[in-house]
C-alpha cells in the first residue's frame, strides 16, 4: 500500500505532528515535530476545544454516545498528543482529579432516568463506558504515574469476568445496567478497559488483559449471532469515523492493534484486511460517516479523504506489520 506522507504533511499541524511521531517515527524533540507542535498548540479549533472545556465538567451526562461531551474532546486532545503541561491543561485535569472516587475512578455528573434504574437526578458517579475513557486520557497526558489514576486502573481492570468486562456503574446509579445480560460483555467497556489497559504493561499483559482480547475477538468471530448490550459489529461498525467516541472498526483496531497477541489471530487479520480494503489506490481513507458536532474538522467529509482518519488507518497497519 502506498504511503501519502507528503500529503499528510501537507495537512494541519496537528496531523503533520503526529505523522512525524506515529508514522514516520521522529523523536517528539526532532526540530520539525517540535516546530509542528508548537504550531498546534496555536491551532484555533484546538484551541477552541481546550476553552470548551474550562467549565468542567459541564452539563449531566445524559447520553454517552452524544459526540461532543467533555470527556470525548479530552480523549480527542489526548489522541493528537496535548501533555501535562500544555496551556490551560493542567488546570481541567486538576477538576477532574478532584472528583475521584477514594479508588481512584473518575466521577461525572451523570442523569439517568428512574425508567432505567437511576435516581432521576443528576449524580457524580460513574460507568464502564465514562470512567476508563477519562482515565485513559490521564494516561496518555502524562498523569499515568499519579497514585490516583493507578489505583483507578487497579480497580476497573479488578471488574474484569473470565469473559472480559460488562457494564457496571457507580452504586450512586442505583440499579442502572445496560440492557444486555450478566453474563455477557460490554463491548464498548471491555473496549475501552482495553484501551486504559495499554497504557501500563503490567495490566496489558495480565489475566484481565487476555480475557478481554479474547472477548473483543470473539465477538467479531459471532458478529453475525451476537449482539450484546445492543452492540452489533454490522454495516455502521465498519464504516470508518473519527474521534473515537463509540464502538466501531477503526476504534477496535487502534486498540486491539496494541495488542502484539492479537497480531496473528485469523479473526484479527479479516478486521485488519477488512481495513485495508478501505484504501483508495493513494493510500488514502475516506470518512464514511460522521460525529455531527465536529461539524467543520477535516476528518467530517464524507466526500473527500481525511488526512487525519488515514493517519489513524496507516499507524494501525503500520503496528501490525513490525
Amino acid at each position: 500500500m502506498k504511503l501519502p506522507v507528503d500529503w499528510l504533511l501537507q495537512g494541519p499541524a496537528w496531523i503533520r505532528y503526529r505523522t512525524r511521531i506515529d508514522l514516520l517515527g521522529e523523536k517528539d524533540s526532532s526540530p520539525t515535530a517540535v516546530s509542528d507542535r508548537k504550531e498546534m498548540l496555536r491551532d484555533g479549533q484546538i484551541a477552541g476545544v481546550i476553552a470548551s472545556l474550562e467549565g468542567w465538567p459541564g452539563a449531566p451526562v445524559k447520553n454517552h454516545k452524544q459526540a461532543d461531551l467533555p470527556y470525548h474532546k479530552l480523549s480527542f486532545l489526548a489522541e493528537i498528543g496535548m501533555r501535562r503541561g500544555d496551556p490551560k491543561l493542567d488546570g481541567i485535569i486538576r477538576k477532574i482529579l478532584k472528583q475521584m472516587t477514594a479508588d481512584g475512578i473518575p466521577r461525572m455528573p451523570i442523569l439517568i432516568p428512574k425508567a432505567f434504574g437511576g435516581s432521576g437526578r443528576a449524580e457524580q458517579a460513574w460507568v464502564l463506558c465514562d470512567a476508563p475513557v477519562l482515565l485513559h486520557s490521564l494516561a496518555k497526558m502524562g498523569y499515568g504515574a499519579e497514585a490516583p489514576v493507578r489505583q483507578g486502573m487497579r480497580a476497573l481492570a479488578a471488574r474484569a469476568r473470565e469473559y472480559g468486562w460488562p457494564c457496571a456503574a457507580a452504586p450512586e446509579l442505583g440499579r442502572f445496567r445496560g440492557p444486555g445480560r450478566k453474563d455477557d460483555p460490554c463491548p464498548l467497556a471491555n473496549l475501552l478497559m482495553l484501551e486504559v489497559l495499554t497504557e501500563e504493561k503490567t495490566f496489558a499483559k495480565s489475566t484481565a488483559g487476555r480475557n478481554g482480547l479474547e472477548a473483543a475477538l470473539s465477538l467479531w468471530a459471532a458478529r453475525k449471532s451476537r449482539k450484546p448490550y445492543l452492540f452489533g459489529m454490522g454495516t455502521d461498525f465498519a464504516k470508518l469515523k473519527a474521534p473515537f467516541i463509540w464502538y466501531d472498526l477503526l476504534h477496535e483496531l487502534d486498540v486491539l492493534s496494541r495488542f502484539p497477541a492479537a497480531w496473528k489471530d485469523a479473526r484479527f487479520r479479516q478486521m485488519i484486511r477488512l481495513l485495508e480494503s478501505k484504501a483508495d489506490r493513494e493510500g488514502r481513507f475516506l470518512p464514511e460517516s460522521v460525529w455531527m458536532a465536529w461539524k467543520g474538522w477535516e476528518f467530517n467529509n464524507k466526500k473527500e479523504p481525511s488526512r487525519w482518519i488515514t493517519l489513524l488507518a496507516l499507524r494501525i497497519l503500520k503496528r501490525v506489520q513490525n
